[in-house]
Order: C-alpha cells, then sequence, then structure tokens
C-alpha cells in the first residue's frame, strides 16, 4: 500500500501531503512527529521510518502480538498436582495391561463422554481404548476422527469405519499427522506422547496429559475443526486464522502455553524456554535432530546450567541426532535403556517448567507435521515430570556403566 495523498483517516493525516503551510498545517505537523515518536519508542528502533501505511499497520500488529505472548512465570507457591484438573499419567513398560494403567485412564474419560468426543490420532490399534471409543458411539455420543493417511488401515481404524465413526485422514505425502488427542464434551482435553496403540501403552515409555480447562479445549478444537471439518492439514485454513489461546493461566496461578505445528513454530517457544534456565535442564528425547534446540542446550551448558538427557537409541543411531555432540561436550546423556523405544518427547526446566506433547525436537516437526505442544509452568506438575526422567536416566545411566 504506497502512500497517498488522498488517504483519510488517522493513516491518511499520518501519511498524507498537504500543500498548505498555515498555522493549523503546522500544529498537525507536530502532532505527526510526536505520533512518530511513540511508534518509533514502542517498537525500539527507528526502522519504522521510510515505511509504507501497510508496512506500519503490520509492525504495530506484530509488535502487539509479540507483547501480548510474552512469557509471564507462574507464582512459585503452586503445590497441586492436578491444577485446574490437570493430570498426568506415564506409562509402565513391561507389565502390560491393567486396571489404573495409563490406557485404562484413556478409557474412563472416553467411557465418561456423554455427548461429543473428537479424537486425532496418529495411530489407533489399543485394543480397550478402540472398544471405548466404540461404545461411545453406540450410546449416541457423536464421535469424530482424524488420523494419519498412513495408518488407515490399522485395527482400530477399521473398527471405528465398521462402527459408523466418520473419518477423515490428512491424505499428504512426505508430512505426518503426529498429533495424538481426544477433546471430551468440549470439557477436557487428553494429549501427550503416547499413540493410541498396544506398543505405546504396553511396552514404550510415553506420557500423557488430561487438561480441563475451556480455554485449552477451545483450542485443540479449533485445530481439530481446521482438519475435520475444513480438511486443513498443516498451516491453518486462511492467513488470518489462528489458535485463539496460545498463553492460558488458571484460577491457581497455573501457567500454560499451547502451541500447534506447522504455524506456531514451535521449536521457537522451546528454545525460549530453554533460555530461561538458570540451574537445570532434564530431557527424554524420541527423536532429537533439531540443531537450534540443541544449541540452545549446549549454550545453557556453557552458563553452568547442568544439562542431562536420554536418546531413543534406534533414533540416535542416525547421523543427524544431537546425541554426539552432546556427548563430546561432556554431558550427562545417554542411550535409553528401554528393549522398545523411549517415546518421550519432553523437558524440564529448573524443576518448574514443563515442555510436553507430541512434539518431538525436530525439523519435520516443527515445520511440516501436524504436532502440538504443552509449556507448563508449575512446580508439583514438573515433579512428576522430573520424577520419570531421573527413572529413565538411572536405567539408561545403569546400562552404559559410565
Amino acid at each position: 500500500m504506497a502512500r497517498s495523498n488522498s488517504s483519510s483517516g488517522f493513516l491518511g493525516w499520518m501519511f498524507g501531503r498537504k500543500k498548505s503551510r498555515s498555522r493549523t498545517t503546522k500544529k498537525s505537523g507536530l502532532m505527526r512527529r510526536l505520533v512518530w515518536m511513540f511508534l518509533v519508542f514502542v517498537t525500539g528502533s527507528g526502522s519504522i521510518a521510510g515505511a509504507t501505511e501497510y508496512d506500519v499497520i503490520i509492525t504495530v500488529w506484530k509488535i502487539v502480538r509479540e507483547r501480548l505472548h510474552q512469557h509471564v512465570l507462574a507464582p512459585k507457591d503452586i503445590s497441586s498436582t492436578e491444577s485446574g484438573a490437570v493430570r498426568v499419567y506415564f506409562t509402565q513398560p513391561g507389565r502390560g495391561p491393567q486396571s489404573g494403567d495409563i490406557a485404562h485412564a484413556v478409557v474412563e474419560f472416553v467411557d465418561a463422554t456423554e455427548r461429543t468426543l473428537d479424537v486425532c490420532a496418529f495411530e489407533l490399534d489399543n485394543r480397550i481404548i478402540t472398544e471405548a471409543i466404540v461404545r461411545a458411539a453406540k450410546r449416541g455420543v457423536r464421535v469424530r476422527f482424524v488420523t494419519e493417511t498412513d495408518y488407515l488401515d490399522e485395527s482400530g481404524v477399521l473398527s471405528l469405519r465398521n462402527a459408523g465413526v466418520p473419518i477423515v485422514d490428512d491424505q499428504r505425502i512426505g508430512a505426518l499427522m503426529h498429533n495424538k488427542f481426544m477433546i471430551f464434551d468440549k470439557r477436557a482435553v487428553w494429549t501427550g506422547s503416547m499413540n493410541f496403540t498396544e506398543n505405546c501403552a504396553y511396552k514404550n515409555n510415553n506420557h500423557g496429559i488430561y487438561i480441563e480447562d475451556g480455554r485449552i479445549v477451545e483450542n485443540y478444537a479449533t485445530k481439530f475443526s481446521w482438519m475435520f471439518e475444513q480438511r486443513k492439514f498443516g498451516s491453518p485454513p486462511n492467513r488470518t486464522d489462528r489458535i485463539p489461546n496460545p498463553v492460558v493461566k488458571l484460577a491457581d496461578g497455573t501457567q500454560i502455553e499451547n502451541y500447534f505445528s506447522p504455524h506456531d513454530r514451535p521449536a521457537t517457544k522451546v528454545i525460549e524456554s530453554i533460555k530461561l534456565a538458570k540451574k537445570s535442564i532434564h530431557f527424554l528425547a524420541f527423536s532429537f535432530t533439531h540443531d537450534g534446540i540443541g544449541q540452545a542446550m549446549l549454550s545453557r551448558a556453557s552458563m553452568s546450567v547442568e544439562v542431562a538427557g536420554v536418546f531413543e537409541k534406534t533414533q540416535a543411531a542416525s547421523g543427524h541426532s544431537e546425541y554426539e555432540a552432546m556427548r563430546r561436550a561432556g554431558l550427562a546423556v545417554f542411550l535409553d535403556a528401554n528393549p522398545r523405544n523411549m517415546h518421550h518427547k519432553l523437558i524440564v526446566i529448573d524443576g518448574e517448567i514443563v515442555i510436553c506433547g507430541s512434539f518431538n525436537f525436530s525439523e519435520n516437526a516443527d515445520k511440516t507435521n501436524d504436532e502440538n505442544l504443552l509449556i507448563i509452568y508449575n512446580r508439583a506438575i514438573a515433579a512428576k515430570f522430573e520424577e520419570e526422567f531421573q527413572r529413565v536416566h538411572q536405567a539408561a545411566k545403569s546400562v552404559e556403566g559410565r
């Protein structure tokens, strides 16, 4: 949008050029200079000078948006392990199905659903979870299902199809619909690293998290709507579409940041959080090939922050893993001890901040796949993830013997 002599309103006043040099015009010119000074102050630089009207609008909008999304650490006196009905679950690899395990937790939430159930699943072959979803459909719950095209033939997906559940797949080559979340009655959300499969529930290391908050639900419902209703995977349907609540503060002070790939570029949010570390960064990573995240951790390590982690051994064998760089730097990083997969994607920072979800620490997860990420500021919740980290880390360390 070029500057115009005929522009009207505020922009016309700011950008228009008038031939008259009356006293009124001189006063108007002074006011324009003052407004320019204010904009320069807000932006923190003089780069706005010489900009078009469109440039000014975009610049100011970006600044306002970034200011609204700035980190605000949650109060440090939080002690609840179910903050605003936030519940954390972990798998127990090797124990097999049993009452009270993570798969049964999902089943209980599905069985309690009365009206609507939206399921977004990379894979589905877990028997009891599939049966619970089918039961929901048969008792009149409106069930909708989004999945990855590569796994359309899995047993759970076929069971849902036979039960009349509508199914939408991403139909993309070179990108994955990698989410693993459910929305119960538009009231609560389940998400995490666990695929709804037999292996992920009973053999692999994983986490699941249940959140009962309307704003978080709105975020996941928005993403689900884009995929199921508009058949839009990857970027939003329109340039103006946004996830409505990227930062949520619960009643007890817990702050939750919620981002989705690829449009929110979660890797930048992970790096920003890592830069906050003062004491420790502990991670469990199925796939860790993102150089920016790796360099951010190495940078904090050079500032005397303790960095320790466990890599899934099959993924670390690739030539792109951050494992070797961290090992050479002398960090306490190990290959996992699980004979199956260590499937977590989590980071605990200073025992206060947790990063978790479906988001692997990779370029594909950041720029190509459909993923979701949570950054949670809560000491008690962080303590749960730290306990899981210590268990997995100690097992890996014992196997390597160093």
